[in-house]
């Protein structure tokens, strides 16, 4: 009979303490823009610092820690999104590019927050194509629609047939219409929350809802020093192509640079009332077209985020009122960065630092003072990680990316944390015509290897070699790749490199086709560079053919 008796108070005191202990717990609210690009936060900006369309995202920086260096592992939707669902660099978790899917069982971020009581949903951009693994969610059908957004439900049909459509409003109002009517009807009081709340905004093309179409309208919007000189330093074989015969068809361009895809003519066919009424980007120079979209681009581009900050303020209000707001983790973040008319890009994709960057600030005043900046180099693989610390979860040791609490708390990095950050793009030349590349980064430099060639090793482009020094050229426009005081520098990092995609898993054996390419140019001969002239010249020749085709 006292067995018995004592087994049930056992029973009963370890209920009572994960009882406790799930009310202790801080809630976690993981917040994702899409496309929101360090550079268009308050908190970052230097050149938009004075237009600013992110108070509110500015007051979360205010209050908590903001992160200098966060990078993607590979500027593009999908594969970010998949990397923080399960802890792994993409060729680990299958996500190479958007075609990508991660199995509800594999979606080991919502599943482990379960395990440890926390009540989860999403709500919003998911882009993972299965079905979300957490206790509710309502996402949009892949990319989503900017308006009627629809958003696909739990219910009595299998997934995906269960659809609701906001009709007449905004994806950022109805995702936060959305997220504040789980907070009030379906949240559970008794356990912590976990809620990734994830607007498709700004997310090109650019369509803000109609109350923010007089915002900026009078406004010029200051232009990037690169958005038209783009200085001969920049670049390399792989991105100009021999004698800068290949800069009409590398990247998508702002003006009409690139003839296959531009702002000049793509945004000018969708808005046309964000150009002059006499507009022809036939008869314009290139610099004029280029002037006259980079303010139609950013101005969409800004109302979409100010009408992203405005909605926050609304969920950051209900929290407050709630008494919710000081005992959640509070997490804003974009899926990866993106060029603001900076060397006359769109999108992103690239390894340069306006691409890869991510902005990331969390705020939690029971743990975290407010003010603190710091530089150290975090991936979003390290992301999951972190929110699961906060929930009291152990790292899983198949995670790759590793918690930075401490950082978060202190501003200093543990004696043992990454010297160098990682990057691949797998998606060779598709839709904005960037090369298959990969890159490591430090604090202090940045090598690129631009391999180009797609998964079977084709469709090549000419592979070539960039190094920046991030701390005398942080806009990247000196390629130092040649210089000869870089050299020890160069080939230490080529090492660096080598063991850091062994280290990661990136051994090449997804693609092997792809890797025999990598591996031919990588040490970058004489014979080397002239092969890649070589492909250079008969790139154009292909390129120049499908644009005649056409």
């Amino acid at each position: 009979m006292k067995s018995h008796q004592l087994a049930f108070a056992l029973v009963a005191l370890v209920s009572t303490l994960f009882s406790l202990s799930a009310k202790d717990r801080p809630n976690i609210l993981f917040i994702m823009s899409d496309d929101h690009t360090a550079q268009a936060i308050g908190a970052y900006a230097t050149l938009l610092r004075e237009i600013d369309p992110t108070p509110t995202i500015d007051k979360l920086a205010e209050e908590g820690v903001l992160f200098e260096n966060a990078f993607c592992t590979n500027s593009i939707c999908t594969p970010s999104r998949a990397n923080i669902i399960t802890g792994l660099y993409n060729h680990n978790n299958g996500v190479f590019d958007l075609g990508g899917s991660i199995r509800p069982d594999k979606q080991t971020l919502p599943i482990l927050m379960r395990e440890a009581g926390y009540q989860t949903a999403v709500i919003g951009k998911w882009h993972l194509k299965q079905e979300p693994n957490f206790d509710y969610y309502k996402v949009l059908p892949g990319q989503g629609k900017y308006f009627d957004t629809e958003f696909r439900i739990q219910g009595d049909r299998p997934w995906p047939q269960n659809v609701v459509t906001h009709m007449g409003e905004h994806s950022s109002d109805a995702i936060t219409d959305s997220a504040l009517d789980w907070f009030r009807n379906q949240r559970d009081p008794n356990k912590p929350f976990f809620v990734c709340h994830q607007y498709k905004a700004p997310h090109d093309y650019f369509e803000n809802a109609p109350r923010y179409q007089s915002y900026l309208a009078d406004v010029t919007v200051p232009e990037p020093e690169t958005l038209y000189d783009v200085p001969n330093t920049f670049g390399s074989l792989a991105t100009r192509g021999w004698q800068n015969e290949l800069m009409p068809h590398i990247g998508t361009s702002i003006g009409k640079r690139n003839p296959r895809r531009s702002y000049a003519t793509h945004l000018f066919a969708k808005f046309p009332e964000e150009f002059p009424a006499n507009y022809d980007p036939a008869l314009a120079t290139e610099e004029e077209t280029t002037r006259i979209s980079y303010q139609g681009y950013l101005k969409k581009y800004l109302r979409c985020v100010k009408g992203v900050d405005d909605n926050l303020k609304r969920l950051f209000d209900y929290l407050k009122a709630e008494g919710l707001y000081d005992n959640t983790v509070i997490i804003y973040t974009g899926d990866q960065g993106f060029w603001l008319g900076e060397k006359d890009y769109q999108d992103k994709r690239w390894a340069y630092d306006e691409s890869a960057r991510m902005p990331f600030i969390v705020r939690y005043p029971r743990e975290i003072p407010a003010g603190i900046r710091s530089d150290a180099l975090i991936e979003n693989v390290d992301y999951p990680a972190l929110m699961l610390d906060y929930a009291g979860v152990k790292t899983p040791k198949e995670y790759q990316g590793k918690s930075f609490r401490s950082i978060c708390e202190t501003g200093k990095e543990p004696a043992n944390w990454k010297p160098a950050t990682y990057y691949r793009y797998w998606m060779h030349m598709a839709h904005h015509d960037n090369p298959g590349e990969m890159a490591i980064r430090t604090k202090t430099h940045k090598l690129i290897y631009f391999y180009g060639a797609n998964y079977k090793g084709e469709y090549q482009t000419p592979p070539a070699w960039e190094l920046y020094d991030l701390i005398e050229d942080p806009q990247e426009l000196r390629n130092v790749y040649y210089v000869p005081k870089y050299k020890k520098i160069r080939d230490d990092l080529k090492v660096q490199f080598a063991q850091l995609r062994k280290d990661i898993g990136d051994d090449g054996s997804h693609y092997p086709e792809c890797e025999a390419i990598v591996q031919e140019f990588w040490d970058y001969s004489e014979a080397d560079r002239l092969k890649a002239i070589e492909i250079s010249a008969n790139f154009k020749k292909i390129r120049e053919a499908e644009l005649a085709k056409n």
